[in-house]
């Protein structure tokens, strides 16, 4: 598999003639990341993540396009009709050829007085997992983790945490299109040397990565 991240959390994975595309939210370069994909996954409703206008002007340029989401997003596609399937925790299913198990179910807290909405996290081929916005931590070896390196609902001591639990041998970071690039070297300062007593790499993109 290759994995080719497009701004913010937004990653495409291929694998030969098989494409899906993870979150293709507003702040994501959705051209290139679109461009001839059969599958989208959505971890949530928050527009960071899912560009809804783009998502219905993809699935009407190819009827093939499949859209898997939490019920509530799938919801909102519903003109699309069997293009689009609603999911939920403890499910698996085949997109693009992809095998996809889901864990979670909702967002993290951003504030008590901010309503929670659903968020479901995806393992693709038992190796790469994109957890949305959450830190859910799936019962399942992971090999790449697509880790939310920045939000209004995190700290850093708690990207740290996240990342030792769940010890994937490579660790990327995601959800970052709002913060200047100082941020990632005091991430990465503080990252990294812990992560590496654990067997983990945390590492940058270098252009598309190989899972």
């Amino acid at each position: 598999m290759e994995l080719t991240k497009h701004r913010h959390s937004c990653v495409r994975i291929d694998d030969g003639d098989q494409t899906l595309v993870l979150d293709p939210g507003v702040f994501s370069d959705l051209d290139a990341a679109l461009d001839g994909a059969q599958a989208l996954l959505i971890t949530h409703e928050h527009l960071d993540h899912v560009d809804a206008d783009r998502v219905r002007a993809a699935a009407a340029a190819d009827p093939r396009l499949r859209i898997w989401a939490p019920h509530a997003v799938a919801e909102t596609f519903a003109d699309l009709g069997e293009q689009v399937v609603g999911v939920g925790t403890g499910e698996s299913f085949e997109a693009a050829g992809f095998r996809v198990r889901t864990f979670g179910g909702q967002h993290a807290l951003i504030h008590p007085l901010i309503p929670v909405v659903a968020n479901v996290g995806y393992l693709i081929d038992e190796a790469v997992f994109h957890p949305g916005d959450s830190f859910v931590v799936p019962p399942a070896p992971v090999q790449v983790l697509l880790l939310p390196a920045a939000a209004p609902w995190s700290k850093v001591a708690e990207v740290i945490d996240y990342t030792v639990a769940v010890r994937a041998p490579r660790t990327y970071p995601i959800h970052d299109a709002m913060v200047v690039d100082a941020y990632h070297g005091i991430l990465r300062g503080n990252l990294a040397p812990i992560a590496e007593r654990f067997g983990v790499d945390y590492l940058d993109w270098d252009g598309p990565v190989s899972a």
